[in-house]
């Protein structure tokens, strides 16, 4: 008989790669938008009715701008829902593993001698998202120390992949190039600012650092979950382009600019490939090649 996987917030992006990562050695319960974390009663329900082996809480606002715009939300998803499903495991003597993925956006905006980022490093928030997730991690240490189950979080950095929303750079650079090549289109793609660096990984080797850590991680613990380099976002369009084979005119669109974000992001993945054994599997031009590829299905005539 399989062991059982609830993951919360587990039909979205980075939920629905989990699934089947985990799907041949778990009998897996995922919830969506269907089950609010901030609803106490339906988790303590949802706990009881899973009976997990194994957690993982993927529930939260996706965007530092959607931080700002519902400062409420972000804390009531993210703060005290993960209390909620604390509260919820201890009331059926839950006594296995959980996964709490957190984010780098707690790093704050890093010098280049910070560079790359590891897990020592100060904690300088400079939103909402990123408080949040600071006092996550507090609560999930203080759990894991004190109640009947083990606990590990992470601090994943940017991760991109198949199915991603088009709310974010990468995805949505492949979208345009999609509808521009399927819709013959003016060849023209808008752009935000494309001279920011960040540490990209694929959705598909996150999951599988995920997977390892709910088996080796140590408990308390928190691992940056990153590739260990520094690319353009300039460098990533570029990449796109030349793998789609499409001509294309980019033009920056003021409406795209942020008023301040991380110039340059880094992380060391030393700690999880120490204590994990994790390695990436996937190229950075087979991840873009799947993302254009998702989106060119999806604008198939």
């Amino acid at each position: 008989m399989k062991r059982k996987a609830l993951i919360i917030g587990g039909t979205g992006f980075v939920g629905t790669h989990l699934q089947r990562r985990l799907h041949d050695g778990y009998s897996i319960i995922a919830t969506g938008r269907n089950e609010d974390i901030r609803d106490a009663v339906k988790i303590k329900d949802l706990v009881r009715s899973a009976t997990p082996d194994i957690v993982i809480n993927l529930a939260a606002i996706t965007t530092v701008r959607e931080s700002f715009e519902r400062q409420y939300d972000n804390y009531n998803i993210g703060l005290f829902g993960t209390l909620n499903l604390f509260m919820a495991l201890k009331d059926i003597g839950f006594q296995g593993r959980m996964l709490q993925v957190g984010s780098s956006e707690v790093y704050g905006f890093p010098t280049p001698d910070q560079l790359p980022i590891s897990e020592s490093e100060p904690l300088r928030p400079m939103s909402p998202y990123a408080v949040n997730k600071i006092a996550i991690e507090a609560l999930c240490y203080q759990w894991s120390q004190t109640e009947q189950f083990e606990i590990v979080t992470t601090r994943s950095f940017t991760h991109i992949g198949p199915g991603q929303s088009d709310r974010f750079a990468i995805s949505n650079f492949a979208r345009q190039i999609a509808e521009i090549k399927q819709r013959n289109l003016e060849p023209v793609i808008h752009v935000g600012d494309l001279s920011a660096t960040r540490d990209f990984t694929d959705v598909r080797d996150v999951v599988s650092a995920y997977d390892l850590l709910l088996q080796k991680g140590r408990n308390g613990d928190i691992y940056n979950v990153c590739s260990n380099q520094e690319v353009s976002t300039q460098w990533m369009l570029e990449k796109l382009i030349e793998i789609s084979g499409v001509k294309v005119k980019v033009v920056q669109d003021t409406t795209r600019l942020r008023a301040s974000e991380q110039r340059r992001v880094c992380g060391s993945n030393e700690k999880l490939v120490k204590d994990t054994g994790w390695h990436q599997s996937i190229s950075v031009d087979t991840s873009l090649s799947d993302i254009l590829s998702y989106w060119e299905k999806n604008y198939e005539i």
